[in-house]
């Protein structure tokens, strides 16, 4: 936990520079080396001996920001521009991702995309890819408050996928000739296949959202329709052009924050969000 987050700079170490005490940031939540083959390629994301902050996994954990202070090395840091605010920098880390899936394959100008899962993610990734010129925007979920929601983001059509018709009417809105790209920001079975179905021949599948570790896979659909499939992890340094799009206006993070509370009431809330209650989505602390 707390690898979003955004504050001043308290103090600064031996060699830094650039940055001073008082210095409004963010931070990128991967510790990358620089060096390796992975980090000089700008795969940093891959870096061979990452760290992520607020991860608690043995291969990558790192102490987050829910402390007093955090430490984090000069190079992952970034200033923030004057219109963003530190909520809204807090959001930079899930923009980011968004972002990063967004440039796995080319969005061109009028293309047909789906976004399968409208949460967080997904509605960054609708956001982005619509400033990237994308035409149909078709959002896809489970949850119809969600579904207004991408349609106040800019989706084009909203399809509920617990209704049985709902991969018929995804290939309806494209005349049935399929999406150029889908995303699928959830990770089960059955959204990948989704964009699986919903993809036209030799289109793009791009996948951020991994619930499951191991899903079923439609191999001869993949192959037979010449399908190509992008992973997408974490960020690859996107962040100053994320804070750019903050800035400008262009992607909208502050409608995604249900809420901003204490500190100090941070257990209550992780615990509502942890139970998925209704209505909530992005919950921000104010130390």
């Amino acid at each position: 936990m707390g690898h979003e987050a955004a504050g001043v700079i308290a103090q600064v170490g031996e060699g830094v520079e650039g940055y001073k005490p008082g210095d409004r940031v963010t931070f990128d939540s991967t510790i990358y080396c620089g060096v390796c083959d992975r980090c000089r390629a700008g795969l940093v994301n891959l870096c061979a001996t990452r760290r992520v902050l607020g991860v608690s996994c043995d291969d990558y954990r790192q102490d987050g920001a829910f402390a007093e202070y955090v430490l984090v090395p000069q190079h992952i840091l970034y200033k923030l521009p004057d219109k963003v605010s530190f909520t809204q920098a807090a959001m930079v880390e899930p923009l980011a991702i968004a972002m990063h899936a967004a440039t796995r394959t080319k969005v061109n100008e009028g293309d047909a995309v789906l976004i399968a899962g409208v949460g967080t993610i997904g509605m960054l990734t609708l956001q982005v890819v619509r400033s990237m010129g994308a035409g149909m925007l078709i959002a896809a979920d489970v949850d119809e408050a969600k579904l207004q929601e991408a349609k106040a983001n800019g989706a084009t059509h909203c399809v509920n996928t617990t209704m049985p018709d709902a991969p018929k009417e995804i290939l309806a809105a494209t005349n049935n000739g399929g999406v150029d790209i889908a995303f699928d920001a959830v990770g089960i079975g059955e959204t990948v296949n989704l964009c699986i179905d919903a993809a036209k021949l030799n289109g793009a599948i791009v996948l951020v959202g991994n619930l499951k570790p191991s899903i079923n896979f439609p191999l001869q659909k993949v192959v037979t329709r010449q399908l190509s499939l992008f992973g997408s992890c974490a960020s690859a340094g996107e962040y100053a052009a994320c804070l750019d799009l903050i800035a400008a206006g262009v992607v909208d993070t502050d409608r995604m924050i249900s809420r901003t509370v204490p500190l100090s009431e941070g257990g209550e809330w992780i615990n509502r969000a942890y139970e998925r209650e209704k209505g909530l989505n992005k919950i921000v602390l104010i130390p």
